[in-house]
């Protein structure tokens, strides 16, 4: 519901990451083997996925939360992750969540 809320407000923008940190209970930084950025897709995805059909690529952004997620993740499988998330989203979707959207926010 908060989601849905904030989204209808045009001047807001989302920041997409912080999931490797422990309050969200995947329990990563528990584990022996440290996860691979496949299974990482998978938990992420439905989030993120939600997010991105309210807020909209064009207001939505990738980011690290690095490096408080280093306890669960390591950098280059956090990406890759993203990456998978939006495997099958178009170039212009892909180029928003990864560098325009920012871009454009930050008047980079």
């Amino acid at each position: 519901k908060g989601i849905d809320l904030v989204a209808s407000c045009p001047n807001i923008f989302l920041k997409l990451g912080g999931l490797g940190m422990p309050r969200w209970g995947f329990e990563l930084y528990k584990r022996d083997i440290p996860v691979g950025s496949d299974e990482l897709a998978s938990l992420m995805g439905p989030f993120m996925h939600y997010c991105i059909e309210k807020f909209g690529p064009d207001r939505c952004m990738f980011e690290s939360n690095f490096p408080v997620d280093r306890r669960s993740i390591s950098y280059a499988i956090l990406w890759n992750g993203f990456k998978k998330v939006v495997r099958d989203f178009s170039l212009e979707e892909k180029e928003h969540l990864f560098f325009k959207t920012a871009a454009e926010f930050y008047s980079l």
